[in-house]
């Protein structure tokens, strides 16, 4: 009996030494996934997430990054975040308007002029409610809105000065509503493809031109298959970090704290990149020989309006120029 009993004390005593020597939570890893090259300011923001995170974490949560579609398409990471995976990616908010219709501002037309208008509205009550809603209705967790990936430009295998130039144009982009129904205002011809596939379909001629911001026109190089680059700037991209609510959910208060407010910052930190790159990059693009143009916005800005009432957005058009106060 005595035997029993210190063999018990003996094992409790190793049992109490093992655990204090295991970390108080374990470790929560989310994958993070981008379609967008390791070198482009996205890529180069996430990986200073995941330092950032793991460190003021102390490991507790673990990022891991996945570039160049290596975990799908942005709809197929969304897919998965949705059915439990403890995935994310950086999103145009456009795509997540099929839950919360009023999100697609974010995307829409000629609204914001600049990175810091971006910036401020995402960070509005106003916006923050509709990233509620958001969870609510899809189960995913915007943890920050504030990812800048730069305006699109229109790219074309002709030169571009008006939107009656843009008739029959198969022009590749992004299958949200707003972004069609944009194209489709500007003159041409809407074709949701991933991104993945917008070299092979230009080099084919499955396509006939495409929108993208200047980094990423540098880093697919698409230089290589289309011959104009007219800056519309129609569209600002501004991108949201979204993970799945279960796998957020796995993360403790004190963590989801300190990961959104990492977030936001790392957000700024990757956008001030896509500004100082992108002057870089369409200067490059013009020194490989393709034609890098400006042109009148004013025709291409009238064109869009009806945009706003199409898709039901004039109420959230208000509300940005109330939060911006314009």
């Amino acid at each position: 009996m005595n035997f029993t009993v210190k063999t018990l004390g003996i094992c409790a005593v190793l049992a109490g030494a093992l655990a204090a020597g295991m970390p108080a939570t374990a470790a929560t890893t989310l994958r993070i996934g981008t379609v967008l090259a390791p070198n482009d300011p996205m890529g180069q923001g996430l990986e200073k997430f995941k330092l950032d995170v793991e460190k003021a974490t102390n490991g507790e949560v673990v990022i891991e990054v996945f570039h160049n579609s290596q975990l799908g398409d942005t709809t197929e990471m969304i897919d998965q975040a949705r059915a439990g995976a403890a995935i994310g990616t950086v999103t145009d908010v456009a795509r997540l308007s099929s839950f919360v219709p009023s999100l697609a501002i974010m995307s829409a037309p000629f609204l914001f002029d600049n990175y810091e208008q971006a910036d401020k509205f995402a960070l509005s009550d106003e916006y923050i409610a509709w990233g509620d809603e958001l969870r609510e209705k899809s189960g995913l967790v915007m943890i920050a809105s504030n990812w800048y990936q730069g305006a699109r430009h229109a790219l074309t295998q002709h030169p571009v000065s008006s939107p009656a130039d843009l008739a029959g144009v198969r022009m590749r982009t992004i299958g949200a509503p707003v972004w069609i129904e944009t194209i489709r205002a500007m003159g041409a011809e809407p074709t949701p493809i991933a991104w993945g596939e917008v070299y092979t379909a230009l080099q084919l001629g499955t396509i006939d031109g495409a929108e993208a911001q200047p980094t990423a026109i540098w880093n697919a190089k698409l230089y290589e298959v289309i011959k104009n680059v007219t800056k519309t700037g129609h569209i600002q991209l501004v991108t949201a970090l979204v993970v799945g609510a279960d796998a957020w959910d796995d993360i403790s208060p004190e963590n989801q704290k300190i990961v959104r407010d990492l977030a936001v910052e790392d957000g700024r930190y990757a956008s001030q990149l896509t500004i100082e790159l992108g002057e870089k990059a369409l200067a490059d693009v013009a020194a490989s020989g393709v034609e890098v143009s400006d042109v009148d916005l004013a025709p291409f800005k009238e064109a869009v309006k009806p945009v706003y009432k199409l898709l039901e957005l004039e109420a959230e058009a208000e509300i940005v120029n109330k939060v911006l106060g314009r």
